[in-house]
């Protein structure tokens, strides 16, 4: 199927006289600018506008420039027309570092862009730099489209971004799956990425629990929200086994208390609430999964049990962030809080 015809920028929000797309949709333009922090998604937006050209022209042209390191003229020479007039394509990396030259020539361009170039311009958000730039662009200078790929952070942030990777490519997997995948790679979105292409390409037809456990089941065991899990299920030899592989794997204990607290307080959100996972979920601004998820959890424990558990696991966030000087122990004994459901040492 060929690409649709390209659009012109259009006025879409309140803060940008440009359009905004998604990384997942990238659409060429004048420039396009691919802004925030997100690498993993900025790179699946220029590939994915290097291949709508390709699509459009194979004999599309490919340059990179970097910003921080600019030889000048170096921007309009690359997205000036060739001798036959190929598409250009120029990837602009580091505008975040740029230097004066840069900074000066790419706001010249923005006053007469090259007809069959694509300027693409990365800025990861870490400075200020090129802040005029981007605002020359966002006010709709040079007819460009602006792509935010913003941090990914949240629990649910990760579980939509697995779900796309499998919803784009027309795969299904099973909830429960999904939620065991991304707990696995919960501190590294490039492996969670990967690790979903990898079954994207290798399994035929539906994934479930058992997949995701054969390919990456060594992994879950380590990870802090299986730590959590176990705790919270009351198994308590398993999630000391559980914590200290994840200790032996290189885990900081940091995060482990972190992904503990964050359970505890969704069972205290959900817990004595009799409305439907749907109309809790929407009035407390989560997820049905996230609802269904925490009512299991709540099964077996009693509101004092619960409110023991967040004190200890607050107890424990200040331990391991500098309060004590054994951090380690910090987390055994929420582990131990939790698991049995009782006081330490009761």
């Amino acid at each position: 199927m060929p690409p649709s015809p390209r659009r012109p920028a259009a006025r879409s929000a309140a803060k940008s006289a440009i359009r905004q797309l998604s990384w997942r949709a990238p659409e060429p333009a004048p420039i396009v600018l691919v802004a925030g922090p997100e690498e993993v998604c900025a790179e699946r937006a220029i590939a994915g506008l290097r291949d709508y050209l390709k699509a459009e022209d194979p004999s599309l042209e490919v340059s990179d420039i970097r910003a921080d390191d600019y030889a000048a003229g170096t921007l309009l020479g690359m997205a000036s027309p060739s001798l036959f007039g190929e598409p250009r394509l120029v990837r602009v990396a580091g505008v975040e570092k740029c230097s004066d030259a840069f900074l000066a020539e790419a706001l010249a361009y923005l006053e007469n862009p090259q007809e069959g170039a694509t300027i693409v311009l990365r800025h990861t958000g870490a400075s200020v730099r090129g802040k005029k730039l981007l605002e020359a662009i966002r006010s709709g200078t040079g007819g460009g489209v602006e792509i935010s790929v913003p941090a990914i952070k949240r629990d649910s942030d990760r579980f939509d971004f697995a779900a796309g990777e499998f919803k784009a490519a027309g795969k299904r997997i099973a909830p429960s799956a999904l939620r065991t995948l991304v707990s696995a790679f919960a501190d590294d979105l490039t492996e969670l990425a990967a690790a979903c292409q990898q079954l994207i390409s290798d399994v035929p037809g539906d994934i479930g629990d058992q997949v995701v456990e054969r390919y990456y089941g060594g992994r879950v065991e380590t990870t802090a929200f299986a730590v959590a899990d176990t705790a919270i299920a009351g198994r308590y030899g398993e999630a000391l086994i559980t914590l200290r592989h994840a200790l032996a794997s290189g885990a900081d204990p940091v995060p482990l208390v972190a992904a503990i607290a964050s359970k505890l307080r969704t069972m205290a959100r959900v817990a004595g609430s009799r409305e439907p996972s749907g109309a809790l979920a929407a009035r407390l601004g989560m997820k049905d999964w996230q609802v269904d998820r925490a009512k299991r959890d709540l099964v077996g424990w009693t509101e004092s049990a619960l409110a023991t558990a967040i004190q200890a696991a607050a107890r424990a966030d200040a331990e391991v962030k500098g309060a004590s000087r054994d951090p380690v122990f910090a987390v055994e004994r929420l582990v131990t809080v939790i698991a049995t459901r009782a006081p330490y040492g009761s």
